[in-house]
């Protein structure tokens, strides 16, 4: 033991001459701060933000966070009662601490230099006046709360001023499908289904579009089989009679006033009832929005274009055609109900006889969630069905029946 104690000493001494003494007293006081402040210990955190507040006209009071309001319903979020919806009749005082953009009933916002004269700012309501404090200017005099339409925050406001939605964000529309089967002395089965997507930018009605985009497909495949029979012993074979109706189309919509705007479009047929293999049709011209609500649209196109059909049997086989198309759009949403209609006329200026026209009518019911039951009917007539036997009728009509489901895509 006492060996090992003077080897100790011997070692202490032998470095003490080694290293100056101003070293040995920096490690020291170097090791007296690590222990009065260890690396370890953690970042003092934030101050939690102070909650917004809602007070009800019946004095309940509730603690969380202001999200959005839209025609006169406001959103109020609460960990204990997720969001809740009420209209400012219900409301006494309303305070918030983040900043908002504060836009006015019957404001149409056309472009980025008018968006930037939004209020933004902090708000105040009390006996339904909004008193805004804005973060770059002066205030103003309250404002009735009836006059607002839309209250959103500071940076959906700016995302939806400045930027632009990927290619996957901010489409809404519906897929469709139905079917039938049936087997008994002839084997039937029905499919049809469909597509409508639509996206228009900016994604919220209190900004004016500067442009949409709509993608569609329809279409049923049905095939009856007569099985081969034996009949005075002679074999009489099957007999297959099929139909097949396929529409797509696509269109890009350039706005240059709220009202009006340039389009592309494409469209694509196949109707094996009036022996059309294929029509297709690409073009450009005007639109108008004729009347627009939070409900109900109106639009009203007119394109110059290039058309050729294909036809699967008969004389001609194959035309070329300049044209147009002259359609009407209507769209209709209510609680219980969407209704979509399309009429389309389509007369070409090379060959007079050879119109087309068209029109789809689509009603949605809802069932659960994002299901509804939909119902819809494809009407077409093509006037230049070629000479074939048997002949081939110029009207195509189909109804259908099936599931939708709502699709909606967030930005």
């Amino acid at each position: 033991m006492n060996l090992r104690l003077r080897s100790s000493s011997c070692l202490f001494q032998f470095s003490a001459h080694l290293f100056p003494t101003w070293f040995c007293s920096a490690v020291l006081a170097g090791a007296l701060c690590g222990a009065a402040s260890p690396r370890t210990a953690a970042a003092a955190p934030a101050p939690a933000a102070e909650p917004d507040v809602l007070v009800l006209s019946n004095g309940d009071t509730l603690h969380g966070k202001f999200v959005s309001e839209i025609g006169g319903k406001v959103t109020f979020h609460t960990d204990a009662l997720g969001d809740v919806t009420v209209g400012w009749d219900k409301i006494k005082e309303l305070h918030t601490a983040a900043n908002f953009a504060i836009i006015g009933i019957n404001v149409e916002i056309h472009g980025k230099k008018q968006a930037a004269q939004i209020p933004v700012g902090s708000f105040d309501v009390a006996d339904q006046k909004l008193a805004l404090h804005p973060a770059k200017a002066a205030e103003s005099a309250p404002m009735d709360v009836k006059n607002v339409e839309y209250i959103t925050d500071e940076a959906t406001a700016d995302k939806q001023i400045n930027h632009h939605p990927s290619l996957t964000q901010g489409w809404n529309g519906a897929a469709t499908a139905g079917a039938s089967i049936v087997t008994a002395t002839q084997n039937q089965y029905t499919f049809s289904g469909g597509i409508g997507l639509v996206r228009v930018v900016p994604t919220v009605s209190w900004l004016a579009p500067r442009d949409r985009t709509s993608l569609d497909f329809l279409g049923s495949y049905g095939k009856i089989t007569q099985p081969a029979y034996v009949a005075a012993g002679v074999l009489v074979p099957a007999v297959v009679t099929k139909s097949a109706i396929y529409h797509a189309d696509a269109e890009r919509d350039e706005y240059f006033s709220p009202r009006f705007f340039a389009l592309a479009q494409t469209a694509f047929d196949h109707n094996f009832g009036q022996d059309l293999d294929l029509q297709q049709i690409y073009g450009g011209g005007i639109g108008w929005t004729v009347y627009k609500t939070a409900r109900q649209e109106a639009d009203l196109k007119a394109t110059v274009q290039y058309e050729k059909q294909l036809f699967i049997t008969g004389t001609p086989n194959s035309v070329n055609l300049v044209g147009s198309t002259f359609a009407a759009n209507y769209a209709l949403h209510l609680k219980l109900l969407t209704y979509i209609q399309g009429l389309e006329y389509i007369p070409a200026y090379n060959q007079m006889s050879a119109y087309s026209a068209n029109e789809t009518n689509t009603f949605a019911f809802p069932a659960y969630k994002n299901l509804s039951f939909s119902m819809g009917t494809m009407d077409s007539y093509l006037n230049s069905t070629p000479v074939s036997l048997p002949p081939t009728k110029h009207n195509s009509f189909q109804f259908t029946m099936g599931m939708t489901y709502a699709i909606k895509s967030k930005y």
